[in-house]
């Protein structure tokens, strides 16, 4: 077992040094150990002098490829309504009129999903609003629910009409 290159208690912490391209291994108990570490903290760590200016040219360089390639990828779109450009929305952040949605839809997907994790809007909805897809759905549900409790009491008349009513509404599957 190795010894503590400052005591003679155990070795517990093996730390392999590398200066001047050589490799060299330091033997610790688990005191000196810590008071290694503390001043490995307190001294200024030596990094390459141009290492912030190249790091910061990189970053730059990838931002410019990828606005680059969001610009070639909505280069050529613009809304028919207002003619506003993809570039221009994301230069200003507003939209210019609310066909905006569907003629960039394919650009904005991602960047919804991007940020909220989803494309669909899944919490509450305030009382006075529009329902919209939302009230479809639940009466969709409803009419379903009336549906198996009329057929289950035998009301074949009321059972076609409610099925006529929800293919009204977009929800028949094939039976």
């Amino acid at each position: 077992m190795k010894k503590c290159q400052r005591c003679a208690k155990p070795a517990v912490f093996h730390v392999t040094e590398i200066e001047d391209d050589e490799p060299s291994e330091v033997h610790f108990c688990e005191e000196h150990f810590h008071a290694y570490m503390k001043a490995e903290e307190d001294s200024p760590a030596e990094l390459p002098p141009d290492l912030a200016a190249d790091t910061l040219k990189a970053v730059q360089a990838m931002q410019e490829i990828s606005e680059a390639a969001a610009v070639k990828k909505g280069a050529g779109k613009r809304c028919p309504h207002c003619g506003i450009s993809f570039h221009e929305f994301r230069e200003k952040g507003r939209f210019g009129c609310p066909g905006d949605y569907d003629a960039f839809r394919e650009q904005l997907v991602p960047l919804v999903e991007n940020i909220h994790d989803a494309t669909r809007h899944v919490g509450k909805t305030p009382a006075g609003a529009a329902g919209g897809e939302k009230s479809r759905q639940f009466q969709l549900i409803r009419l379903r629910k009336e549906l198996a409790e009329a057929i289950a009491a035998e009301d074949y008349e009321r059972a076609a009409s409610l099925r006529d009513e929800i293919g009204g509404l977009g929800g028949v599957e094939a039976e």
